[in-house]
């Protein structure tokens, strides 16, 4: 919890929000490369919104292939 409660305020209340569960971690990484390359708070959360899409994309796909090979 206390490393959850390390993350800037906006990143904390996006993982609240989020479809997805996130590590710490993960969150810190992505943030830390965003702002590191200049991008703004802002932005940064959108490239973690576009992550957790494409992380959802992904096994929603994966669903659908195993379902589709059932049947």
């Amino acid at each position: 919890m206390e490393d959850y409660d390390g993350l800037p305020a906006p990143v904390r209340k996006w993982v609240a929000e989020a479809a997805l569960p996130w590590s710490v971690t993960s969150v810190r990484r992505i943030w830390s490369k965003s702002r590191a390359k200049g991008l703004s708070a802002e932005e940064t959360l959108q490239s973690l919104a576009h992550a957790e899409a494409r992380t959802l994309a992904r096994d929603r796909q994966s669903t659908v292939f195993k379902l589709n090979s059932i049947t």
